[in-house]
């Protein structure tokens, strides 16, 4: 099976209009590549978990989302990284309801349930989480 990139698009994460940029354009792809809405509605979710996240924590980073479709499934791989303080750590991080700033804690453990793949990695400077999510061609 092999796999090319057809649409990859990097997003800056500084500002909140940032967010809705990022969950616009992973909307709008997922739909081109004939996501349901309940699926466009999962990637957007997730990604504006993401990157808000970004801007809470780490004040920026970047969002990458990518075609990765093949002959088989459609499917779309988001990254998101940032440089900040990092997560102390990580187990507790995807666990329901923990929170190290003024949230609910609902956000990495709802994404990692939303997508297929999650992937999560964290040291002082570097964040990167990568998720993705497929359907297969009809």
């Amino acid at each position: 099976m092999t796999t090319s990139t057809r649409y990859r698009e990097t997003i800056a994460v500084r500002l909140t209009s940032d967010i809705v940029l990022a969950r616009s354009q992973t909307r709008a792809l997922a739909a081109r590549l004939g996501f349901g809405k309940a699926d466009q509605t999962r990637l957007a979710t997730a990604v504006s978990e993401l990157t808000r996240n970004v801007i809470m924590y780490a004040g920026s980073g970047a969002c990458q989302i990518t075609d990765t479709s093949d002959a088989e499934f459609n499917r779309i791989e988001i990254e998101v990284e940032d440089h900040g303080p990092g997560i102390a750590d990580i187990d507790m991080a995807v666990q329901d309801g923990f929170s190290t700033g003024a949230s609910m804690g609902a956000g990495l453990p709802g994404t990692r349930r939303l997508m297929e793949n999650f992937s999560l990695q964290s040291a002082p400077g570097l964040t990167q989480v990568s998720v993705s999510l497929s359907v297969r061609k009809t």
